[in-house]
């Protein structure tokens, strides 16, 4: 599916939402695409009847003015990225909203934990819902101390992605997401790493029930089988990217959380379900936005 080349990132003033425009920003002028920022707002839904007499009631153009000033910042903030930047102010549900604009947009772009910007919006939420629902793949980044460049106009992070991590399961979602990892390792000169997990130990997981005469062993060397007739079908067709292949014993969240401390990207499918094996993968993408250390680009069947 051609997508347009334009990355829909979502803001909100908190030190969460910046970062990720940050990364949005820094991806764009990579791959010469254009930027486009929202910021949603929505009335509350109590009266004025009902607010304290030292309140003064807030009224549409008074909050309309504070997500405008919100961009207006934001604008200044990507300004030195020297990329063609878009910026609109919409009314309604941020995840609802992001929801709906991702149909037209190559890539969404939401921090984690976005508590205590403009109105106390809540990213946190946004980033949970988009990737579940998104029409395109989205990128959530997680909140923490960005290194910048020497005079403090790029982030570092966005110099280039050296390591991507994408956990395989078999499924068609996997194996989108592998084909979406593959187009990022190809367009920013990655190492690319296939991984997957298979939890045996025991109380692990839900291979936990296997008896004690099972050859575990055995089993990973069959998932790796699996991993590696997967791969070396889409290796075939990467234009002579190589992809390093890993199987360990544990689940595919725990695996993915462990590596993201050592990437620059994980990659993952939404509702993952199925495949060799019988793998499970599903609840993998939301465990893995909770806790990785960095950005994760989730596709679901919806976005492909």
């Amino acid at each position: 599916m051609t997508r347009p080349e334009i990355v829909l990132v979502g803001v909100d003033g908190s030190a969460t939402s910046l970062h990720a425009l940050d990364w949005a920003a820094a991806y764009a002028k990579r791959v010469g695409w254009a930027l486009h920022m929202v910021c949603s707002y929505s009335l509350p839904s109590f009266t004025a009847t009902s607010l304290d007499g030292g309140y003064a009631a807030l009224d549409d153009s008074t909050i309309q003015q504070g997500a405008k000033s919100v961009l207006i910042e934001a604008q200044q903030r990507v300004a030195s990225f020297d990329i063609p930047v878009t910026a609109a102010v919409a009314t309604g549900d941020a995840a609802g909203v992001l929801v709906e604009l991702s149909k037209d947009y190559g890539l969404a772009v939401v921090g984690t934990r976005g508590r205590g910007g403009f109105t106390e919006r809540l990213l946190g939420t946004v980033s949970s819902a988009l990737p579940a629902h998104a029409s395109c793949p989205v990128v959530v980044v997680p909140h923490r101390q960005i290194d910048r460049s020497a005079d403090g106009s790029a982030p570092r992070l966005a110099t280039g992605l050296r390591r991507i991590i994408v956990g395989v399961d078999g499924s068609p979602t996997a194996e989108a997401a592998l084909t979406l990892a593959i187009q990022q390792a190809k367009a920013w000169d990655a190492e690319l790493v296939a991984v997957s997990g298979v939890p045996m130990a025991t109380g692990a997981g839900v291979l936990a029930w296997l008896p004690a005469q099972v050859d575990h062993e055995q089993v990973l060397a069959d998932v790796k089988a699996g991993l590696d007739n997967i791969v070396d079908r889409f290796e075939a067709q990467a234009d002579g990217l190589k992809i390093k292949r890993i199987v360990l014993d544990g689940t595919g969240a725990e695996l993915l959380t462990e590596f993201s401390t050592a990437a620059d990207l994980l990659v993952v499918g939404s509702r993952g379900r199925g495949g060799f094996r019988g793998l499970l993968m599903g609840s993998t993408s939301q465990a893995v936005l909770h806790h990785s250390a960095c950005p994760v680009l989730v596709v679901n069947r919806k976005s492909w």
